[in-house]
């Protein structure tokens, strides 16, 4: 069976599902939804995705995802294989952890997000797991950081579905505005009715038609689509990743001299191959090659021992100078 038609191309927004292997309980207890999380964060910080609505099940997830840079499937593949291997690691398993290819649908901005955003914050009501009024407690959700903003990530826009419906006030009298106009979706609304949230899974497109007529216009933009992930998304990728690189040395005070001078192991060249890997989604062989490291595998086990808390006395000041 041919794969369902995926496009990508920069703002490109998804609805964006995955289920556990077998559909397993892989999201069974709450570390495993938090590791999720901070994953799914991860992602979003490194290729520069914004957050507008997710909500992590025992089984499975959904993302309202605007991808600025047309960055979908790289994303996806570092954010599921990178939880895979965590996951795996901690239960001490092997195997695959996803059901296979995610499903990401397209979705138009203003009206249609806005509804899937609905959708999306109503998943553990229509699954009997918690009431409206109780789902501001459902923490493994975007609707939990509409009602607790501090430390809240700029990249999550947990408000993008109240503004759809009108609601600009982000205080509790907003809020509240919109747990009652999602207590009316529960019941009656296109969000929270079987017979009719059904079709925001479904599909390649959640949009109207003109919208779906030029997204296929003369299979212009599917052809640039497919070329922008295989050729000028990557370029563009190896430019940013670039840029990034050139900023972190100007920071530091080093100049290309010091790449070959200095050694593979020296402390700012983890202190940057950390700050690329948080920032970008430079691979760990792009990273090695231009920071003259070694192999991809030496710069691996350097940023997970930064990560494990080692060798801090040595980075920290390195790493302190690029945050400035």
């Amino acid at each position: 069976m041919p794969r369902k038609l995926r496009l990508e191309f920069p703002g490109a927004i998804y609805h964006v599902i995955n289920r556990g292997n077998y559909r397993l309980n892989v999201f069974e207890d709450d570390g495993s939804k938090t590791a999720f999380e901070k994953c799914l964060f991860e992602a979003c910080e490194k290729s520069h995705w914004r957050l507008h609505a997710h909500v992590i099940m025992s089984n499975h997830f959904h993302l309202a995802l605007e991808t600025p840079e047309g960055n979908l499937t790289a994303g996806m593949q570092w954010m599921l294989s990178t939880f895979s291997t965590r996951f795996n690691r901690l239960r001490k398993e092997k195997g695959h952890v996803f059901q296979g290819r995610y499903k990401a649908l397209s979705v138009e901005p203003g009206a249609y997000l806005g509804r899937l955003c609905h959708y999306i914050h109503l998943n553990p009501v229509r699954a009997g797991l918690i009431d409206v009024a109780g789902l501001k407690d459902w923490r493994y959700g975007s609707y939990w950081w509409l009602w607790h903003g501090e430390g809240r990530p700029e990249f999550l826009r947990p408000m993008t579905g109240p503004k759809q419906e009108g609601i600009m006030d982000e205080g509790n009298e907003g809020l509240a505005a919109y747990q009652s106009f999602l207590d009316w979706q529960a019941r009656e609304g296109p969000a929270g009715q079987t017979a009719l949230y059904e079709c925001l899974s479904r599909g390649w497109a959640l949009a109207g038609e003109d919208f779906k007529k030029e997204l296929l216009r003369d299979r212009e933009v599917a052809g640039l689509a497919k070329g922008w992930e295989a050729e000028g998304g990557e370029q563009l990728r190896k430019q940013q990743w670039k840029q990034q690189l050139n900023d972190g040395m100007r920071r530091l005070g080093k100049t290309s001299a010091d790449l070959t001078a200095d050694r593979k192991s020296a402390p700012w060249k983890i202190a940057l191959a950390v700050n690329l890997r948080s920032a970008t989604q430079a691979s760990n062989a792009w990273i090695a090659a231009n920071l003259n490291m070694g192999q991809a595998s030496s710069v691996s086990a350097f940023v997970s021992r930064i990560r494990n808390g080692e060798m801090n006395n040595e980075v920290s000041p390195w790493s302190t100078r690029l945050a400035d």
